[in-house]
């Protein structure tokens, strides 16, 4: 397990990140929780109420011999829409922010990279808002939430829309096309 590394993201609701890099070949496990906020231990009814700081995030245990963090990053900006502050869709409040927690100085430039690149290649109706911080530490979510969709047979697809202009959108990446 010393050869695996982590990365941590927040796209909104964790549950539809959390399904979308389980299809990624090299991905060892992914699991929901909270990161980034001033309580210790937090609940996920006290994330919900927007006061911890916390994000939703998911914590992805990776196999950098199989999938690079670049991959990681490409992945996450496809599947979520980086342009709208502390929202996803129909949820609202800075725990649904758009963030990236490195582990590593080599993961916070990529991410810097990644984020700079998409801001530059005008594919975005607004600019690109997603946070680059440090990692904090990460509190799995109680167990109902992980594998919260597999579980329960739902489709992955709650992230609609990535904030790219029309005539640039694509739709979220597939396991085909991972």
């Amino acid at each position: 397990m010393a050869d695996f590394e982590r990365a941590d993201f927040g796209a909104g609701c964790f549950w539809g990140v959390e399904a979308t890099f389980r299809q990624v070949p090299g991905v060892v496990d992914v699991a929901c929780g909270y990161e980034g906020g001033h309580l210790e231990k937090p609940t996920y009814g006290e994330v919900c109420t927007g006061r911890t700081g916390h994000a939703e995030v998911v914590q992805v245990l990776y196999d950098p011999a199989q999938v690079s963090y670049q991959r990681l990053l490409e992945v996450f900006f496809e599947n979520h829409d980086p342009t709208t502050l502390n929202s996803q869709g129909p949820d609202h409040g800075t725990q649904y922010r758009s963030v990236v927690f490195y582990h590593n100085a080599e993961q916070k430039g990529l991410a810097e990279a990644e984020k700079q690149r998409r801001e530059a290649g005008g594919q975005y109706a607004s600019a690109v808002v997603t946070a680059i911080e440090p990692a904090a530490r990460f509190y799995r979510a109680e167990e109902y939430h992980q594998r919260y969709f597999e579980l329960r047979g739902i489709s992955h697809l709650c992230h609609l829309g990535n904030g790219k202009k029309p005539g640039h959108v694509a739709p979220p990446i597939t396991a085909k096309q991972i």
